[in-house]
């Protein structure tokens, strides 16, 4: 195949196939596409969830007879929580997303997204889990102990504050892993720009209202505590991905250059894939 070559500064010839640098040398670049990609689907699943839960069973999650016996009767126990796993892979498809819209030159900034798409990754796979034991076998075990007689009736009660107990562990390590993937990924994206910092640091306090919601559940379960942590962990997501989809949006196309050491010189790139991880964001051509 004919090499095709393009006129450079002094006479030189530029190779057209040789990929063409963005502007300045900084932290790492932005796929711009990618990067939209995932703060759709992380909205997208934040809001999703949100909604999906409003028709949850409600009720004090502590007072296990009365909350068993709302859960038995549930007709929605099953379909919502299968609807609950269906927004949290989403949410965590934009967290691998958000990895590989990282083109990351900073060695702390790399290994950071490396481990929180790890940490999102294998939270995902126990919440798979937890919506086992919570949206299947916590109703069978409910249900089981509202129907039984008198002389089964506490055994059955005891057998669903087991699973009861289940899911308190899993969902306690569940937030675990979200708080570190959400913290990992605010490192990345703190020394990665030009997404912009306040973002990042909206995604580290979310991911620390996380760790301490896995220790609460883990050591009081479903308190008031517990759902004062999980809404305000709500807000925050909302607010830093609405942010997001905003900034990713109005980023700026790449500014294509020359190949090192070769001067300024007509050139041709293929718009908007990769953004200059120095230059600020702002309006789309």
């Amino acid at each position: 195949m004919k090499r095709d070559e393009g006129p450079a500064r002094g006479g030189a010839t530029v190779d057209s196939r040789e990929p063409m640098r963005l502007a300045g040398s900084g932290p790492g670049k932005i796929d711009r596409a990618s990067l939209r990609l995932s703060s759709v689907l992380l909205l997208g699943g934040q809001i999703l969830y949100i909604v999906i839960t409003l028709f949850h069973t409600g009720g004090d999650a502590n007072d296990h007879p009365a909350i068993f016996t709302a859960y038995a009767k549930s007709g929605l126990w099953v379909a919502d929580h299968v609807g609950q796993f269906a927004a949290m892979a989403l949410v965590t498809g934009g967290l691998v997303a958000m990895f590989y819209a990282l083109d990351a030159r900073d060695g702390t900034a790399r290994w950071a997204g490396r481990f929180g798409a790890a940490a999102a990754v294998s939270a995902l796979g126990l919440y798979g889990a937890l919506q086992a034991v919570d949206g299947v076998a916590n109703k069978m075990a409910d249900a089981a102990w509202v129907t039984s007689g008198d002389a089964e009736r506490a055994a059955r009660f005891a057998s669903a504050e087991t699973v009861r107990w289940m899911e308190w562990g899993m969902r306690s390590y569940h937030a675990y892993l979200l708080g570190v993937a959400l913290v990992m990924f605010a490192v990345a994206v703190l020394r990665t720009r030009p997404v912009p910092r306040p973002i990042a640091y909206l995604m580290g306090v979310a991911g620390f209202t996380y760790l301490a919601q896995g220790w609460v559940v883990g050591t009081e379960g479903f308190s008031p505590t517990m759902s004062s942590a999980i809404a305000l962990a709500e807000v925050l997501n909302v607010v830093w991905m609405v942010w997001l989809v905003v900034a990713a949006w109005r980023m700026k196309a790449p500014i294509a250059l020359p190949p090192a050491g070769e001067g300024p010189g007509p050139s041709t790139a293929t718009p908007g894939l990769l953004v200059d991880a120095r230059a600020p964001y702002g309006s789309s051509p």
